[in-house]
């Protein structure tokens, strides 16, 4: 098994969350995060905002379905067709163990 971090626009979350329900993945854990990236924030003007909002998307796949998951992400996320910077970041880890904590047995 196969944990997915995808760090994207906030104004692409509703997309992404809906590719990856019509692709299969139903449980995903959304969180609102801050941060920057290469570009270290954006400069408006003289002021610096080094800090911009993102949302974290947490899946956990088999790993044969990693590439299948990570390209509907990267489809539904990009700002525009051949993608821009602060379009986001994706993270792939292994998962040693997972529990279902009302079962408290192992998932894997």
């Amino acid at each position: 098994m196969l944990m997915i971090r995808a760090i994207i626009r906030p104004e692409k979350s509703d997309q992404v969350m809906k590719a990856l329900f019509e692709a299969g993945y139903v449980a995903v854990t959304k969180i609102p995060v801050v941060g920057r990236g290469k570009q270290r924030g954006i400069k408006i003007g003289d002021v610096t905002y080094d800090e911009l909002p993102k949302e974290l998307l947490i899946i956990v796949v088999k790993d044969e379905d990693k590439d299948f998951a990570v390209n509907t992400i990267i489809e539904a996320a990009r700002s525009k067709p051949e993608g821009a910077y602060g379009d986001g970041k994706i993270f792939i880890s292994p998962v040693e163990e997972a529990y279902t904590i009302s079962r408290g047995v192992s998932e894997l």
